[in-house]
């Protein structure tokens, strides 16, 4: 057969019609997406109630709660949850003070206090105090027959902080009542763990009832935590100010204390 009668044959057959690729192929690229996996949106608020319902349960067991709440904090001081045992923090930047023996008089332990009085650094008149630090110091209207602080210390703790110390002045070794007022920003007591006990207000400001040691700066420039008095610590704070107030009282007596504060008359 030659090229002739090839091209005439091949011209008296029908062909099929060319499909449309790239009509389909446009189709495809207009074609929203479809997600490979559907969530139906009852099965998902479903799924979200389940988790809450078992975040509120783990909530209530104690140990959970406290995993999941390691502490709470008023102004800048850190209150951590009472536990059964109390691990003393180890503190390398102090001198560690000598354990009292059971054999101490109480004579022997007021010579201590008004030792350890003499030793903290900053001491300083009320009046001078006030002058250094840029926020009004307050003072505790009562009991009405209370004095001003026998002992007024100010301390840089990156930023003024001030000690008042009342001393019972029946015995002169015997503190009655601290008040600390620690600005915003500074970085005294921030780092360690009183130990809350209670939760109260103050003046509609939370307040923590609590327990712990906290840092004194020595004349000799060492970092000690102390106790000036066996007793407990009321903790609150306003915008500025955070406010420690150590004693031997109970809560109540010491909530009418902290609620009596007043600038320097």
């Amino acid at each position: 057969m030659n090229e002739t009668k090839l091209r005439a044959v091949a011209g008296e057959m029908e062909y099929p019609r060319t499909p449309d690729v790239a009509g389909s192929v446009m189709m495809r690229l207009r074609r929203p997406a479809n997600p490979r996996f559907r969530v139906a949106p009852k099965a998902l608020a479903g799924s979200l109630a389940t988790v809450l319902v078992l975040c509120s349960s783990l909530i209530l067991i104690p140990s959970v709660r406290a995993a999941l709440i390691e502490f709470i904090q008023i102004g800048i001081v850190r209150i951590f949850p009472q536990t059964d045992e109390l691990t003393p923090e180890v503190i390398t930047t102090a001198t560690p003070r000598a354990v009292a023996s059971p054999t101490v008089t109480p004579e022997d332990a007021s010579v201590s206090l008004i030792s350890l009085l003499d030793q903290i650094a900053g001491e300083t008149k009320l009046a001078n105090a006030q002058q250094i630090v840029p926020y009004p110091i307050l003072l505790p209207t009562y009991p009405a027959d209370l004095d001003q602080p026998d002992r007024v210390y100010v301390q840089d703790a990156d930023g003024a902080m001030t000690i008042l110390v009342w001393v019972d002045p029946h015995q002169p070794g015997k503190v009655t009542m601290s008040l600390h007022l620690i600005p915003k920003g500074s970085w005294a007591i921030e780092k360690m763990g009183p130990v809350e006990i209670d939760e109260t207000d103050v003046n509609g400001h939370r307040a923590i009832w609590a327990m712990g040691s906290y840092p004194l700066r020595m004349r000799n420039g060492n970092l000690q935590f102390e106790r000036l008095i066996n007793g407990h610590v009321l903790i609150w704070a306003d915008e500025n100010i955070t406010y420690r107030l150590e004693t031997d009282l109970n809560l109540e007596e010491a909530v009418k204390i902290a609620e009596s504060l007043k600038p320097i008359q």
